[in-house]
């Protein structure tokens, strides 16, 4: 009876498209279909624990947005946030602002022409307790893995580089 790697190579690689893994570099449609596996059950991850904080209702741009703008509780310009999160349609992240300005979470201020955005007292207890809730129920579990310090932080720098190489191809694209 053959073990799992050899049953894997005899059916081929796990992707979501097959007509995409049959070019030059399969392994990339491998990683492709875990990014898009990762993904969806992080953004489902997000705005479970953001409800088990307390914050029913809100969508991943709004937990992200939030946790952005708590970041080292500074004040953060609209620009920024979309820089850092990587989100081309300022729309997006405007919209997740004033949803969580509704909510009491974030507040914005003027500092000359600029708005800068903070988390409030409010939006910061959120953070912890979403902190509280994901290291319960996440961090415990993903410790279970024995999964190495410095592989993860490897695995995570790789993701950045992979991110800029799908933007450029990604500008270049929009031009072809």
């Amino acid at each position: 009876m053959a073990d799992g790697r050899e049953r894997q190579a005899e059916i081929g690689p796990i992707v979501s498209s097959a007509h995409l893994a049959d070019g030059a570099l399969p392994a990339l449609s491998e990683l492709e279909f875990g990014l898009i596996l990762a993904g969806n059950a992080f953004d489902r991850w997000m705005v479970r624990c953001m409800t088990a904080a307390g914050e029913p209702g809100c969508a991943p741009i709004d937990v992200l947005v939030l946790h952005s703008v708590a970041h080292r509780q500074r004040p953060k310009r609209l620009g920024d946030l979309c820089s850092v999160l990587g989100v081309e349609d300022t729309h997006l992240v405007i919209y997740a602002i004033k949803k969580l300005e509704k909510r009491g979470l974030v507040k914005s201020t003027r500092a000359g022409k600029e708005k800068l955005i903070a988390a409030t007292e409010k939006g910061l207890e959120t953070c912890l307790k979403y902190r509280a809730v994901r290291e319960a129920l996440l961090v415990e579990s993903v410790k279970g893995l024995g999964l190495d310090a410095a592989a993860a932080s490897a695995v995570a720098a790789t993701l950045r580089a992979l991110s800029g190489h799908y933007d450029q191809a990604a500008r270049a694209a929009a031009s072809f």
